[in-house]
C-alpha cells in the first residue's frame, strides 16, 4: 500500500525531526492519521524519503524522517502556456505536474488580453504552486515545475533553453515524427546527450501572425496533434503526454539536463 506522502519546502535527512505546515496538518486529519503512521516525504526537487507521524497539532505537525535519498533528474520539458483563463489554469497546473513538466512559463500572447478573468499577478501564482504541491503529492512525484510570472513572448522566447523547441500548430508536421528525430539524435551523441524539449502554446483563437514569425526566428517548429483544433489545456496535456511517453522508451543512460532557463 502507498504511503500518504506530503510536500514540504525544507530540507531533510535521515534522524531530523521535520516540520509540516497547516495545510498538511488538515490533510493529515481528513486522512485520520494516527501518530505512528509512516508517511512519504517530497522537497519538490528530487529529494524523496519516509518517517513517522510523531506529533499532530492543529498548524502544524512533525514527522521523525528515517530515509532520505535524492533522485536523478528527468528528461526536462519545458511548458510555454498562455495566460488564459484562470480555472482552466489551475486545471493545467494540476495535470502538468502530474506529468513531470520541468517548468511552467505562461506567456502574454496578443489574444490573452481579452481574455476574462485571467490567471496572473504573484497571488495567482501562489494558488497554482498550491495546485501543483498537492498534484504532487496525490501522484508521488519528486520534483515541482519550475514556477516564472507571465512574460512577454520576447522574455519567454529569450528565457528558452536551448534544445528542440515545438510550437502546437494543427498546420504543423506530426509531433510524434518531431518528438522521434529529438530522442535519434540522443541515441547517436550517447549518455548526456539530450537536450531541453520546449513545447509552445499558444492562446484561444491562435497566435498573431507576428507570434508565430517571432517564435520561428527562435527556432519553433510546428508541430500538429491531429485534425482537431483543441483548447489550450487539451493541446498541452496531450503534447506533454506524447513527449514523456516517447522519453520513457530512451535507455537509462541517456539523461536530459533539468535546465529552466533564466527570468
Amino acid at each position: 500500500m502507498s504511503l500518504p506522502t506530503f510536500v514540504t519546502p525544507e530540507l531533510f535527512a535521515a534522524g531530523q525531526t521535520i516540520t509540516l505546515g497547516e495545510r498538511e496538518a488538515h490533510h493529515i486529519r481528513v486522512l485520520r492519521l494516527n501518530i505512528g503512521t509512516q508517511v512519504g516525504l517530497r522537497d519538490g526537487h528530487g529529494l524523496r524519503g519516509s518517517g513517522t507521524l510523531v506529533r499532530l497539532a492543529k498548524r502544524h505537525a512533525a514527522v521523525t524522517v528515517e530515509h532520505a535519498v535524492a533522485s536523478e533528474p528527468p528528461p526536462a520539458v519545458h511548458l510555454m502556456l498562455p495566460v488564459a483563463d484562470r480555472e482552466r489554469m489551475m486545471w493545467l497546473a494540476e495535470k502538468a505536474t502530474e506529468l513531470g513538466a520541468t517548468s511552467w512559463r505562461p506567456v502574454i500572447w496578443k489574444r490573452s488580453r481579452s481574455v476574462g478573468p485571467r490567471g496572473e499577478g504573484p497571488t495567482f501564482t501562489q494558488k497554482i504552486a498550491a495546485r501543483m504541491t498537492a498534484a504532487l503529492e496525490q501522484c508521488r512525484g519528486v520534483w515541482l515545475p519550475t514556477l516564472f510570472p507571465e512574460a512577454t513572448p520576447e522574455r519567454a522566447v529569450a528565457a528558452t533553453p536551448e534544445g528542440p523547441r515545438l510550437l502546437l500548430d494543427e498546420r504543423g508536421d506530426p509531433i510524434a515524427t518531431l518528438v522521434a528525430e529529438a530522442l535519434d539524435g540522443a541515441r547517436q551523441h550517447g549518455a548526456g546527450r539530450l537536450r531541453p524539449i520546449t513545447i509552445a502554446v499558444g492562446p484561444e483563437g491562435g497566435l498573431d501572425e507576428s507570434e508565430v514569425e517571432l517564435l520561428a526566428s527562435a527556432h519553433f517548429r510546428s508541430v500538429s496533434l491531429g485534425r482537431s483544433v483543441l483548447r489550450f489545456e487539451t493541446a498541452a496535456l496531450a503534447a506533454l503526454a506524447v513527449v514523456h511517453s516517447a522519453l520513457a522508451t530512451l535507455p537509462p543512460s541517456i539523461k536530459g539536463a533539468r535546465e529552466v532557463g533564466d527570468d
